[in-house]
């Protein structure tokens, strides 16, 4: 690999992470804005359900998102703040069906400390200001003019400097906030303050309340005409105004998410963090307040998010599970439960951590990621592929063919399921229970075998049968005409489209039909000097419902022909070759270009490139049609299995077939086993947990390895452990593991106890490298004299804050610390001794690292940064050997927790790509990247295309795409260098036919070679 790499994403981010309603795109329009992190998706509320309307990019993680009105708007506009402190105000534009930058800005602070708690950023109801509590003991302010844009912002002192939340309260005169603080006791208060904005400072506000409930943390501000705010606590929740104060107890729980129900706000759906989901209402006589009730509905996945639609339509956004599109019913169903799922959105985050596998044993590598977090925790395997889902199933035997028909010639759907077989056809529909159930059609001939079935116009069905073509009112179901086979003659083959018939009987005679409302016309008749095969006759032409082409596959001379229509005068006709009959052939156009495919009995796919003006035919393709060729659009197919606890670490064992996984299940139920840690085996065809080992209790499952011992020929999965106890800031103790796979059991063959939490382990040369709190320690695999085998430790490396994150290759040692960024070990043979080699001298705080090759190291840091160091072996002193040199920094904007080497897709050698070097990685936002190194003249290629991307793609809200890859932590901000952005790049293909041609000018090469060289690029995931 190399030090010039491209960075893109496999799978989006699927971590809900915000979520808001109003009429974005319309006055009359509802819509649900939902916002993935670093994406944002505008989706419309139809009958239908929930519509995609938009998904784009942010170039910034997003910290706020909300709609507003400001006074004269027919419609909402959205607000968004970033959390590198840019923020802008989008409006859509219905016309381009696309989002404009209304206002933008940048509200960042050259000092201040940032807010522990995340920011926080609030509208005031009255749209007078937008408000922020970016650093501690500050509000800034952004107010607006009577016009509705913003002025120049301000920063208020706030004096409470522990912040936990900030909401706007309504009905004030003044704009009013309400701040929900801790003192340095630890007590919780809320207190008010009204916001003059001439004066730009605070004034004490109505009213304030001290020593509320000690979980209390989250503001609720109550509408018109109650007033008021809700104080949400883990064991009672609190409403508060000038003039009222009511109180109810409630079971303990953390409140992660509201949504308000009506819009005078006496009803609030309320999600905790065990993904239960309550209803708040607060009992009130015309404006006073008289109580509070609360009432469990049911079970969600544990809610990021909550959004009420409309008629008991509610979005759940989940952070730790699939988000949800839930309806409430008025009765409960069996299990007591008031909540129906009626749609899951699939969300891998968080990826805690993941293996590449190649399960069906195909070349081409899986990714199986431990996903989810709590009882929403699962495994999920992702693959490049199309996932077919099954809708309905029936057990047929012997069905000889199969189509679908539509109940009128307007419908959207196909309503009907023609099975035929050999002496009788049954007919399948669709009934309300979305479940297939056999019907009758009367004008069908259901005794015999069908040929062929079409929808044709006039509400009217097309049966071709061995004897007769039948024509049938599709409302009536009754048999409108029919035509019949010559006597003496049998029906062979048949094809039909909306208006016409083809078919071949026996001795080579080839009839034309026209479809008239009622009417079965026979229009012309060939007579071809050898049986027919096959035909076709699907309109590819300017009529949709009409063919100017049959095509004919020919026994005997094993040849494909091509007629005109009405005529049925041979057009062209290519010779096949070899002795295999073509068994099916298809008239059809991808992307606007006709073809003729034509399927041979031994499974060979010739494809022809068809002239539709001349009719001629070129062979498009040799040998087999891979699809590919037609359409390389990828896409990734996921299959979940849920776990119902939180898989943190997972482990293959190709030997054995199986996996094995450190996992923890929460107890709802009694306080004192809260959690409890196992390491599992599970089949790796099936992933049914085969075998179980418990932990010890306060014992954590921290790293999993599969591997082998010197003079050992078996495979043993090593897991380590440490013991987190309530008291200790950091593990004084911790397991390693070693179990043997015997008759599908896990077998604890030996353990090893350590004086630290083991955080890494590593196959290293026949041994065993352990990273123990801030030591790397090795083990070699010893036979004692009763024959079982014992871990004895060989040597170590002290020199760490904590060793987290460690990779091996050869004899290097390549370590993530907690705070001090990668160092390089290297293990002495002869003095049987590790030691320090080089480091990188920069703090980063490390969340995973990956050797690249023998001389440049990868890591990921905490403020989602990637970068690349480089070991120095030619430096002239020991000082620049021993020093890790930065070569490449780029801001991901995502947060890595495993890096591994592999590949989501088939890796083909002609292909250009096909030796390019790739690493894999898993984020806590779902997100699956590939990380490929290039050769530095392709690097310098795509550098220059990005940069004259940059200049025609603009950011979503004006934000700048060089600002926000730029490498960014409290110490400094540098641009990238030596990354590449390759959904940057990708998005080229996305390009209309203008633009595309603007940047071939810039670059000097063809807009065909630029689309070539870029979906190689794209072959890469």
């Amino acid at each position: 690999m190399s030090i010039w790499n491209y960075v893109v994403t496999a799978h989006k981010p699927t971590n809900v992470t915000h979520s808001c309603v109003g009429n974005f795109t319309g006055p009359q329009e509802l819509n649900l804005i939902i916002a993935k992190c670093t994406r944002i998706e505008i989706h419309l509320l139809t009958p239908q359900g929930l519509q995609p309307m938009l998904d784009v990019p942010i170039y910034g993680r997003i910290a706020t998102l909300e709609l507003f009105r400001p006074h004269g708007e027919a419609q909402d506009l959205l607000f968004i703040a970033t959390e590198r402190y840019k923020f802008c105000v989008l409006q859509w534009d219905p016309e381009a069906a696309e989002v404009i930058t209304r206002a933008m800005g940048d509200v960042s602070d050259r000092i201040g400390r940032p807010t522990d708690n995340g920011q926080i950023g609030i509208i005031d109801p009255d749209c007078r200001l937008i408000g922020l509590h970016l650093y501690d003991g500050l509000f800034k302010v952004i107010p607006f003019d009577n016009k509705g844009q913003l002025k120049e912002a301000f920063n208020i002192r706030l004096e409470e400097l522990q912040v936990l939340d900030i909401k706007f309260l309504y009905g004030c005169p003044r704009p009013t906030i309400i701040v929900l603080y801790q003192d340095n006791k630890d007590a919780r208060h809320v207190k008010t303050y009204e916001v003059a904005l001439k004066d730009k400072d605070f004034v004490e506000g109505p009213w304030s309340q001290n020593n509320l409930d000690n979980g209390a943390d989250l503001l609720i501000p109550v509408p018109p005409p109650l007033c008021g705010v809700l104080i949400i606590g883990e064991e009672t929740i609190v409403y508060c105004s000038a003039s009222a104060f009511k109180a109810i107890p409630i079971r303990p729980s953390i409140t992660r998410a509201y949504g308000r129900v009506d819009a005078d706000g006496s009803r609030y759906l309320l999600g905790d963090h065990a993904g239960l989901l309550h209803l708040l209402v607060i009992t009130h006589e015309k404006e006073k307040v008289t109580g509070l009730k609360i009432e469990l509905l049911g079970e969600t996945s544990i809610a990021s998010t909550i959004s009420y639609l409309d008629n008991a339509f509610v979005y759940v956004g989940s952070s730790y599970g699939d988000s949800q599109l839930i309806k409430l019913n008025l009765h409960p169903d069996a299990k007591g439960s008031y909540v129906e799922v009626l749609e899951r959105y699939v969300n891998l985050g968080p990826i805690v951590d993941f293996c590449v596998v190649d399960l069906e044993r195909q070349g081409q590598g899986q990714v199986v990621t431990c996903s989810g977090a709590y009882k929403d925790g699962s495994l999920r395997i992702v693959r490049n592929g199309i996932g077919i889902n099954e809708q309905a199933s029936v057990e047929l035997q012997g069905i000889k063919g199969m189509w679908s028909l539509r109940a009128a010639t307007d419908d959207p759907y196909d309503t009907f399921l023609v099975v035929s077989f050999i002496s009788e056809t049954r007919i399948l529909a669709m009934n309300l229970e979305d479940e297939l159930e056999e019907t009758e059609i009367e004008g069908f001939c259901s005794q015999v075998q069908t040929l062929f079935c079409h929808d044709a116009m006039y509400n009217q069905l097309v049966q071709v049968t061995s004897s007769s073509v039948r024509l049938i009112s599709s409302t009536s179901r009754e048999l409108q005409n029919e035509w019949n086979a010559p006597s003496g003659y049998s029906i062979n083959v048949a094809t039909a489209n909306a208006t016409q018939v083809l078919l071949a009987t026996g001795g080579g005679h080839l009839v034309y039909l026209e479809i008239g409302d009622g009417i079965l016309t026979e229009v012309k008749h060939a007579q071809l000097e050898y049986e027919v095969s096959c035909l076709d006759m699907n309109p590819i032409g300017e009529n949709p419902n009409y063919s100017q082409l049959a095509a004919v596959g020919m026994w005997t001379d094993i040849s494909v022909r091509l007629f005109s229509i009405p005529d049925m005068n041979l057009v062209t006709k290519e010779n096949l070759g070899g002795e295999i009959i073509p068994r099916s052939v298809l008239l059809c156009s991808f992307e606007g270009i006709s073809y003729l495919l034509c399927a041979l009995g031994d499974g060979h796919l010739l494809n022809f490139l068809l002239n539709m003006s001349t009719g001629d035919l070129a062979i498009a393709k040799e040998g087999e049609l891979t699809i590919g060729t037609i359409d390389d659009i990828q896409k990734l197919h996921i299959r979940s299995i849920p776990l119902g606890e939180h898989a943190r670490r997972i482990c293959h064992q190709e030997q054995t077939r199986t996996f094995a996984i450190c996992s923890l299940k929460y107890n709802q139920s009694n306080s004192e086993e809260a959690e409890m840690h196992f390491i599992r085996l599970l089949d790796d065809q099936t992933f049914d947990f085969i075998s179980t080992y418990p932990l010890d209790q306060y014992e954590y499952g921290c790293s999993i390895l599969s591997c082998s011992f010197s003079d050992d020929f078996n495979v043993y999965y090593c897991v380590g452990t440490a013991y987190v106890m309530p008291e200790e800031n950091e593990p004084s103790k911790g397991r390693i593991l070693v179990f043997l796979v015997e008759d599908q059991k896990l077998q604890l063959i030996a353990e090893k106890e350590t004086k630290g939490a083991v955080y890494s382990l590593n196959a290293f040369n026949g041994k065993l490298l352990a990273a123990i709190n801030q030591k790397i320690q090795l083990y070699k695999w010893m036979l004692r004299d009763d024959g079982t085998h014992e871990l004895q430790s060989e040597c170590g490396h002290h020199g760490h804050i904590l060793a987290l994150y460690v990779q091996t290759r050869g004899d290097f040692i390549v370590v993530g610390d907690l705070m001090k960024s990668i160092s390089l070990l290297i293990y002495k043979h002869e003095e049987g001794a590790i030691e320090e080699r080089a480091r990188d001298y920069n703090a980063n705080w490390m969340s995973a690292v990956e050797i690249l090759d023998d001389d440049i190291y990868l890591g990921a840091e905490n403020n989602f940064n990637l970068f690349t160091v480089r070991k120095n072996s030619d430096g002239a002193t020991d000082e620049e050997r021993g020093r890790l040199e930065v070569v490449g920094e780029y801001h991901l904007g995502e947060f890595i927790n495993r890096f591994r080497h592999g590949s989501l897709v088939m890796r083909l050698l002609d292909s250009d790509v096909g030796q390019i070097p790739t690493v894999i990685f898993g984020t806590v936002n779902g997100v699956i990247g590939v990380i490929a190194s290039l050769p530095n003249e392709q690097y310098l290629f795509f550098e220059k295309l990005q940069s004259n991307l940059r200049k025609v793609i603009k950011g979503v809200g004006g934000l700048s795409h060089e600002q926000w890859r730029s490498f960014y932590n409290e110490k400094k901000t540098v641009d990238a260098k030596n990354f590449l952005d390759g959904d940057l790049i990708e998005s080229f293909l996305d390009l209309g036919r203008i633009r595309m041609e603007e940047i071939s000018k810039a670059m000097g090469a063809s807009v065909e070679e630029l689309m070539k060289r870029v979906e190689e690029l794209t072959r890469l995931h």
